[in-house]
């Protein structure tokens, strides 16, 4: 059977894909470009692995020597939950209330690739998502999933940008999808509302500042100068997209439940993460992104919440 857009589509929201875009596998120059400036600034902090591969993300014949088309797709995970800002707890982003997302969206792609392949045994592709050397927002935007909003986040008018990326390069050759314009517009509400600053220019983040990698990815100490700006903020951030109009006015629930908060929590109790140790903080977060952080890192972020300001090499036992 010869692949179409039409069934590829129709595969893909039946699987649970909420969004499917289809893009020339073309090299990504311009956007190559833009992370070798960012990187060269520094805005990477500590995530080094930015700066490898950086032939691949630009080039995905690299990954793929028969590349021919990216599938880009978006899988919502806004449950409409709120945060309970109850005293001494700590809010996670809504991201990270139910299972990993990648456990889910591997399964999902898994699922897709298997049914394309048995529908045309020629069909062949390589899928990602956000954990290798994939531009995923720069294909989403070049697919017409959405486009890159101030905060660097992908919106989309119909979901705003509650959504997860994952993209599968193929050899096949599909109608592309057209690019949809930008519709920020003047707004600068995600600039204006984060906390730390870390947004310091339109579709530019400083991950020095930014709350979401100080507290996930950072695997160092949190300077005290932003002791007040948390916000009470344990595990991500997720002020940017709290404040965007597109998802005021336009989110909608996810159809996967397994988004949806682990035990009803979208906050945990502090002191119950400081007397945590690692077989409990195993077993409670066995299939949760907060294990990414691991307990130490999650302890540092409850200690810097408490206590407003410390070095972490003199409380933490490494």
């Amino acid at each position: 059977m010869k692949l179409t857009n039409d069934i590829v589509v129709e595969k893909a929201k039946k699987i649970g894909f909420d969004l499917i875009g289809f893009v020339r596998a073309d090299e990504l120059k311009e956007e190559s470009h833009h992370l070798k400036e960012w990187l060269a600034k520094g805005f990477q902090a500590g995530m080094e692995y930015m700066e490898r591969n950086i032939d691949k993300r630009k080039d995905v014949s690299l990954i793929l020597p028969e590349a021919k088309s990216i599938i880009s797709l978006a899988v919502n995970y806004y449950t409409g939950k709120k945060h309970s800002n109850q005293k001494g707890k700590g809010k996670l982003s809504r991201y990270a209330w139910g299972k990993d997302y990648h456990l889910i969206i591997w399964e999902m792609l898994k699922a897709l690739e298997s049914e394309l392949k048995d529908a045309d045994p020629s069909f062949k592709s390589k899928s990602y998502v956000d954990t290798g050397p994939v531009m995923d927002k720069a294909w989403a935007v070049k697919s017409g999933i959405g486009w890159m909003g101030k905060h660097s986040n992908i919106i989309n008018r119909n979901y705003g940008s509650w959504f997860f990326i994952a993209s599968i390069i193929t050899n096949y050759e599909f109608d592309y999808s057209n690019t949809i314009p930008g519709f920020c517009g003047s707004c600068t509400a995600c600039i204006d509302a984060c906390p730390t600053k870390a947004i310091v220019q339109p579709y530019v983040v400083d991950s020095n500042k930014c709350i979401s990698y100080l507290t996930i990815e950072n695997k160092g100490g949190i300077s005290s100068e932003y002791s007040d700006r948390f916000d009470n903020w344990l595990f991500g951030c997720d002020v940017c997209q709290d404040v965007c109009p597109w998802n005021q006015k336009f989110s909608q629930s996810s159809r996967i439940t397994e988004f949806q908060p682990v035990n009803e929590q979208t906050e945990l109790d502090l002191s119950e993460i400081l007397a945590m140790e690692n077989p409990d903080f195993k077993n409670r977060f066995a299939e949760s992104p907060v294990l990414r952080t691991k307990l130490k890192g999650l302890k540092r972020n409850a200690k810097y919440l408490l206590k407003g300001r410390y070095d972490m090499r003199n409380i933490i036992k490494m």
